[in-house]
């Protein structure tokens, strides 16, 4: 049976890879990624957008043509991590894995994997543009910068958690153009190297940013996540779409081209809570920055744009069990009647009764819903752990208000969800290019990558690329005396002697130092404890010749 899944994942590969073969490779590319955003999430902001006589199209709809199977290397049901890795690297990867070649998992795997090469840092497509053709290379999210989605673009881990290596690997990674959040994962070492190369560091100030007009730029608001659409203060933190032009604008100025990957990264946030108004409104927020990534390609004329998820979440529908009416007698107005007065999501609306009376919350909540609240409702946000309970005795055995307000607001709309987690079905796949050269129809993950390395007109394979800046130090350093020291940072480095020559190799980073002097590497070094071995270019050995 498993020889017949390889079988079968096989053919479908080669064939849409053949399919895919007669691209007409343009000097731009663009990725889109709403998280998390399973079919429906289109179907209920489209309805709701017509619904508030916003219009009856959403800016994808004319590019929509076909379908991805998404999944992990051993398991139908993906992670944010392994899967938009698969995008990037055309490897499919465990849960957890960041560009990274994952560990055999026999009996499980649905493609065959090479138990050698696990743990194996693999080459990109972002640092396959910008190494091979000099090409600018740009991320822009909502989440944190070391967060998942955008960390598989630029760096390798096999633990999507483990924000102390990834942060520094995407520093010096020296990407064009950042824009998200995650302001506290930024070190004073991480500053010092921007001050070094050159980029630009801007914290929460969004009319900075909109008016910044140098080279390269790291923007950030917020220490964490930046705050969901609807939630948001417009005058200090920027839309995606308003992130998705400036990085467009700035990485327009490299005359060899660019590779931009954007994310609608809480859509995926907002599907685990169960919160339709915040799902729909931040799929409605990355459909913005949609139709600014499709004007751009269209008055640019050689630039390709893919949108597509990397998994589906939560089981999301319109109807849910136990309404007031037949699903056939639901209309328009009872569907999204109620949902649409929703001003704020569960986790916004927390943070203004957090710090609201007890006696005014049934005012505020009105405010912001148009729920009139009953007595019941009320003593269930009151008992909220992170509120001042009625009864201090139960504070531990009650759940934050977010989970509470999602509750109630879940009572009087008519959408159902399934789980809080990811679901298994395929994604949607929507294309522009500037010929017509697009995918169509069910394709596999790792089409993605096949499509992605031709439209870009790379050469070499990522095999290769890996190979060349991924290299085992024992392999680089073969018959030379080094050793793996702890810093006091706790960031590991790789100490190379020969002679009067010594070489330090700090991991993460992609500046070494020979005797004392600095080189840039061009890449970073990866270093991955659970083998003790460092990664990094195999040209290195050369300096210690």
């Amino acid at each position: 049976m498993k020889q017949k899944i390889f079988y079968l994942l096989f053919l479908c590969m080669v064939g849409n890879t053949l399919l895919a073969g007669d691209v007409k490779p343009t000097k731009n590319v663009i990725i889109m990624i709403p998280d998390g955003t399973s079919l429906s999430v289109l179907s209920a902001s489209r309805w709701l957008q017509i619904y508030r006589n916003d219009g009856t199209s959403l800016q994808i709809d004319p590019y929509l043509c076909g379908t991805v199977t998404t999944f992990s290397s051993n398991a139908p049901i993906g992670d944010s991590a392994p899967t938009t890795s698969c995008y990037m690297t055309g490897i499919a990867e465990q849960a957890g894995n960041v560009s990274i070649y994952p560990v055999v998992d026999p009996g499980n795997d649905l493609i065959k994997l090479n138990p050698d090469s696990a743990y194996q840092p693999l080459a990109t497509i972002l640092e396959a543009m910008k190494i091979e053709q000099k090409k600018a290379a740009g991320l822009v999210f909502t989440c944190i910068f070391p967060h998942a989605t955008p960390a598989d673009c630029s760096s390798h881990t096999y633990n999507r958690n483990d924000y102390k290596s990834i942060a520094p690997q995407m520093a010096y990674n020296n990407l064009d153009v950042v824009i998200g959040g995650g302001s506290a994962y930024i070190t004073d070492d991480i500053k010092k190297h921007f001050t070094d190369n050159g980029t630009a560091y801007i914290n929460n100030d969004k009319t900075a940013m909109l008016n910044f007009s140098g080279n390269k730029l790291w923007a950030l608001f917020g220490d964490h996540d930046m705050p969901y659409d609807i939630d948001r203060d417009t005058a200090i933190t920027p839309s995606l779409a308003q992130m998705t032009r400036k990085a467009l604008e700035l990485l327009h100025k490299n005359k060899k081209g660019f590779f931009l990957m954007v994310e609608g990264s809480k859509i995926d946030w907002a599907a685990h809570a169960n919160d339709p108004i915040a799902i729909m409104t931040e799929y409605l927020a990355f459909d913005k920055a949609v139709g600014a990534a499709i004007d751009f390609a269209k008055k640019d004329g050689n630039t390709t744009v893919i949108i597509l998820p990397d998994h589906g979440n939560s089981g999301f529908s319109i109807g849910k069990r136990d309404m007031k009416k037949s699903y056939t007698q639901m209309t328009l107005e009872d569907l999204f009647g109620s949902v649409s007065k929703y001003e704020r999501t569960a986790t916004g609306l927390e943070k203004i009764l957090l710090n609201t009376k007890p006696n005014e919350i049934k005012s505020v909540f009105r405010e912001f819903t148009g729920l009139e609240l009953t007595e019941d409702e009320v003593k269930l946000l009151l008992k909220s752990k992170n509120y001042k309970a009625e009864n201090y005795m139960e504070v531990s055995n009650s759940e934050n208000m977010t989970h509470y307000i999602t509750q109630i607001l879940n009572d009087h709309s008519t959408f159902g969800f399934t789980t809080g987690g990811h679901t298994g079905e395929e994604v949607f796949l929507a294309m522009y290019h500037p010929k017509g050269d697009i995918l169509t129809g069910n394709i596999r993950n790792k089409d993605i990558n096949a499509y992605l390395f031709q439209v870009a007109g790379l050469k070499r394979s990522l095999n290769q690329l890996t190979s060349e800046i991924y290299a085992k130090h024992t392999d680089v350093f073969r018959g030379l005396n080094y050793s793996i020291e702890n810093q006091k940072s706790g960031i590991p480095q790789l100490v190379v002697k020969k002679g009067n020559k010594t070489l330090i190799i700090p991991a993460y980073s992609s500046v070494v130092t020979l005797n004392g002097t600095p080189l840039n590497l061009g890449s970073v070094a990866v270093y991955i404890d659970k083998i003790n071995t460092f990664y990094l270019p195999a040209h290195l050995n050369e300096v210690m010749q």
